[in-house]
């Protein structure tokens, strides 16, 4: 059994009816809940009732959170992208096949001159991410980038294509930390009717990823939808019940939510279901409040300001100084971005925005910063 058999016992297009239900009472009782929440308990935070009677208690709370779990610490990472080569067909993706432009894979030598430059800002938490192309992005690839890139990072990210387990236990042995899999949209039709082609059409083995890493002892996984491309209250509550049954199966493992809103890119989708400030910010306290312990994390999508104002309300990780682009850190300007960044602040503007804030921002490993942070060592 994986979580995809269990969703897929459910219609969860039932999910807006179950979000659009629930009363004051339903949200004051999730706000009063101790312990383990439900998926009912989760709609009624992103419920509208939730935003216009109670989302200042919810800020209020989920910084309080926050706080208590992983006092003032941000840990600051950032994006390195290995290659804009992609075999899917993504009608919302700049990387996608559809898209007619020249495709990159960075060298070797390429991706030590990234690290280089990325170890001069500062940074040694590092995500890789890559489009999705077995035959040059793959395995063989991964094998010797790896190496390389865990001479620059004390903490290693990924998001790329899904792997098997014996590869992700491979990886492991080779320095990866956390793995990022964002299933996109949890509603199968509309899953088929924007993937239109190579493996990420396959819903099934797409999902059933974080299954793959919870068994091969991946420290860290890292779910979510893409907010704007089918309806929030559907994936949204999905992902609060893939989270619950992560935490059942998996329970070693670290978890962590990203919220990224669609940004203009490529082939120009436009999002079928808008997600507004307020809202984002809504979702991200019921987020912090449905599980104190995920790690939340936000990108350069988002403007400075806005970031600005939601880091103390849940954020535990933050980009700054980010590049979509293959090699957009030592070579800016020779290959496509897979989106637009919206904050183009340098680190340093970045992090002397969240000194001025009270905060601290921490460059490398945070599992034992925050461990620090909330007095357990």
């Amino acid at each position: 059994m994986s979580f995809y058999d269990e969703i897929s016992k459910l219609d969860v297009d039932k999910f807006r009816d179950l979000v659009d239900s629930r009363t004051d009472a339903d949200v004051e009782r999730a706000l009063a809940k101790n312990g383990k929440k439900t998926v009912e308990d989760f709609a009624a935070l992103i419920s509208e009732n939730a935003r216009r009677h109670y989302l200042n208690v919810m800020t209020r709370m989920s910084e309080q959170i926050t706080r208590r779990r992983f006092g003032h610490c941000v840990n600051m990472y950032l994006p390195l992208y290995l290659t804009n080569l992609c075999n899917n067909k993504c009608a919302y993706c700049g990387f996608s096949a559809l898209n007619k432009f020249k495709r990159v894979v960075l060298t070797i030598d390429e991706i030590r001159d990234e690290c280089e430059a990325i170890a001069k800002m500062g940074y040694q938490n590092i995500l890789l991410v890559s489009g999705e192309n077995d035959r040059r992005g793959g395995m063989d690839y991964f094998r010797q980038v790896l190496p390389v890139v865990k001479d620059y990072a004390a903490y290693l990210q990924m998001e790329v294509q899904p792997l098997f387990e014996e590869d992700y236990a491979e990886l492991k042995t080779l320095g990866l930390d956390a793995v990022s899999v964002y299933q996109e949209t949890y509603h199968p039709g509309f899953y088929k009717k924007v993937h239109l082609g190579g493996k990420k059409a396959d819903m099934r083995w797409r999902m059933e990823t974080p299954d793959r890493l919870g068994r091969a002892g991946i420290d860290k996984v890292g779910v979510g939808a893409l907010l704007g491309l089918y309806d929030w209250r559907v994936d949204l509550c999905a992902v609060a019940l893939h989270l619950l049954y992560m935490r059942e199966h998996y329970w070693k493992t670290a978890l962590s939510v990203s919220f990224p809103r669609m940004r203009p890119a490529a082939g120009g989708f436009q999002p079928t279901s808008p997600v507004s400030d307020a809202k984002l910010v809504q979702f991200i306290c019921a987020f912090r409040i449905f599980d104190n312990e995920l790690d939340l994390a936000i990108s350069t999508r988002e403007s400075a300001e806005f970031r600005d104002l939601i880091i103390p309300l849940g954020i535990t990780a933050v980009s700054a100084g980010s590049s979509t682009e293959p090699g957009g850190y030592a070579h800016k300007g020779k290959a496509l971005e897979q989106w637009t960044v919206n904050d183009s602040r340098s680190v340093g503007e970045v992090v002397s925005a969240l000194e001025s804030s009270g905060f601290d921002a921490v460059f490398h490993n945070a599992s034992t910063t925050y461990f620090k942070a909330s007095g357990a060592v």
